[in-house]
């Protein structure tokens, strides 16, 4: 007899005992197959019914729920220079900051892994001290200071607007160094402005007109439908400089060279200009050239 046939002949006559006590007459027409156990549990109509609904909605409220996102990296570390390579005062290329920032800035440039060198981190702040950074690219340097070209209008021109003062960090990981250089920011004239700007290829000539910097667009198509203008309107070799569009730089104060050691005793020397007050003694304070003098940081 099949199992269809057996629940033609039982269900039938049972139908009261199944309306009455489902649950009962469901284990008692069970037991009789080969496999039931009486351990196995049987949900009810209604518990099946309002179950699945119950587990639903546990999921869509879960799915509202942002589970809160934490990132153990507490082990996450590189080997940096041994004992043997490290950083001392005999090793300055030179007694004032610029010829040593070339030192290190020609090593950087020539190492493999370095892409950008002249990439640094640029930090300003507004004038009741709230912080910024980005990355821009150095495009010149020397006794005078440290160039950049921007948007003057953007949040980073904005900022040095109001509050003159700056601070750019290096880090070229391959050489495990880095150099960070504190000062105060003016602007280049409009004719160092304009010679940078006549050197830019066209198209980063036309990206300068095409963006408000740091202002709000409705999307990367804006900024196409813009370019697509202005490649209508010029030709390579005629397009101006922007009046919102130039060079800053970076007057410093103070530049720190630094170079990792991987029992994390790192090097640290610091040039900073003299003051009235500094007596360079040869031990804590040493005298360098040019009215700077150079000192060392504990790490």
């Amino acid at each position: 007899m099949s199992f269809g046939n057996v629940t033609r002949l039982v269900l039938l006559p049972a139908q009261k005992v199944l309306e009455r006590n489902p649950l009962s007459f469901c284990r008692g027409f069970l037991s009789g197959f080969p496999g039931f156990h009486s351990s196995i549990r049987l949900i009810s109509w209604n518990e099946g019914r309002h179950r699945p609904q119950s587990r639903n909605m546990s999921k869509m409220s879960g799915a509202n729920q942002r589970v809160p996102i934490s990132v153990d990296i507490g082990d996450m570390r590189i080997k940096y220079k041994d004992k043997s390579e490290t950083f001392s005062e005999d090793d300055l290329k030179s007694k004032e900051p610029f010829g040593q920032f070339q030192a290190w800035f020609d090593e950087a440039r020539v190492t493999p892994g370095v892409l950008e060198p002249n990439a640094m981190c640029l930090a300003t702040a507004t004038k009741d001290g709230i912080p910024s950074a980005r990355y821009v690219l150095l495009k010149g340097f020397g006794t005078d200071g440290f160039k950049f070209y921007t948007n003057y209008e953007s949040r980073k021109g904005r900022e040095l607007e109001e509050n003159p003062n700056a601070a750019l960090t290096f880090y070229w990981e391959p050489t495990r160094r880095s150099i960070r250089i504190e000062g105060t920011v003016e602007k280049t004239s409009a004719a160092d402005s304009d010679e940078y700007f006549q050197n830019r290829p066209f198209h980063s000539q036309l990206g300068a007109h095409a963006s408000k910097q740091s202002s709000v667009i409705a999307g990367r198509e804006t900024l196409m439908v813009k370019e697509r203008e202005l490649l209508a309107q010029n030709t390579e070799g005629q397009v101006k400089r922007p009046e919102c569009w130039g060079g800053f730089k970076v007057i410093p104060r103070s530049i720190e060279f630094w170079q990792g050691q991987s029992d994390r005793l790192h090097d640290r020397i610091r040039f900073r200009r003299r003051e009235p007050h500094d007596k360079p003694d040869g031990i804590l304070l040493h005298e360098g050239e040019d009215g700077w003098v150079y000192e060392r940081l504990s790490p």
